[in-house]
Formats: C-alpha cells, sequence, structure tokens
C-alpha cells in the first residue's frame, strides 16, 4: 500500500520561509510526476507546484520565484521551499504523485499540512 505524509507546516510571518517535505512509503516502484497543491479557505484546490520524473518543473504565476519544488529520489521524498510567505500563501498544501507500485499504479494524496502566514 502506497502512502504520502507531508510535514513541514506551521505559523510563519509574512516574509519567512517554510520547507514541507512529502515522504512516500510502500511498495513503490517508481514516482513518476508529482505536485503540490494548495487549498485556501473557502477556494478549490489548486495546483502551485509540479515536477516530472525527469526533475523538470513547473510554478502557478503567483509562486515563481518565490518557491520551488525539488526531489530526492533516493529517499523517495519531495520537497517544497517557499520563500518570501505572503498572507494569500496561508492553505492547506497537499502533495500528490502518480505512483506506480508493485501491484499496480495510481494517483495518491496525503493528508496535507496546514500553512499559515501572518500579516
Amino acid at each position: 500500500q502506497v502512502q504520502l505524509v507531508e510535514s513541514g507546516g506551521g505559523l510563519v510571518p509574512a516574509g519567512g520561509s517554510l520547507r514541507l517535505s512529502c515522504a512516500a512509503s510502500g511498495s513503490i516502484a517508481r514516482i513518476n510526476t508529482v505536485g503540490w497543491y494548495r487549498q485556501a479557505p473557502g477556494k478549490q484546490r489548486e495546483l502551485v507546484a509540479g515536477i516530472t520524473s525527469g526533475g523538470s518543473t513547473n510554478y502557478v504565476d503567483f509562486v515563481k520565484g518565490r518557491f520551488s519544488i525539488s526531489r530526492d529520489n533516493a529517499k523517495n521524498t519531495i520537497y517544497l521551499q517557499m520563500n518570501s510567505l505572503k498572507p494569500e500563501d496561508t492553505g492547506v498544501y497537499y502533495c500528490a504523485a502518480d505512483i506506480a507500485s508493485r501491484a499496480s499504479s495510481g494517483y495518491y494524496w496525503g493528508q496535507g499540512t496546514q500553512v499559515t502566514v501572518s500579516s
């Protein structure tokens, strides 16, 4: 069974930084594309950054230059470095990944980690 667990969220003042981690575990054969999503209060969940198995990255415009997504394939862990945080970055951050396990393939979600940026 594949599981994704996020960590690293918390309360930070505007202008501060946080580093989120997403650790994948289970019978993993390969982790393909991974995305970090954000769900702000009262809003729909939205993709903020993605990374392919080859390391290509993409970002939504409002985080470009501030957020950086990376991955450590040896540790099955994906990171989101968030700098120059703004109050509007507040929300629950989820990672999701296209994972091929030994039994099957699927798109898996973590449980989310809360990020709160105070003004």
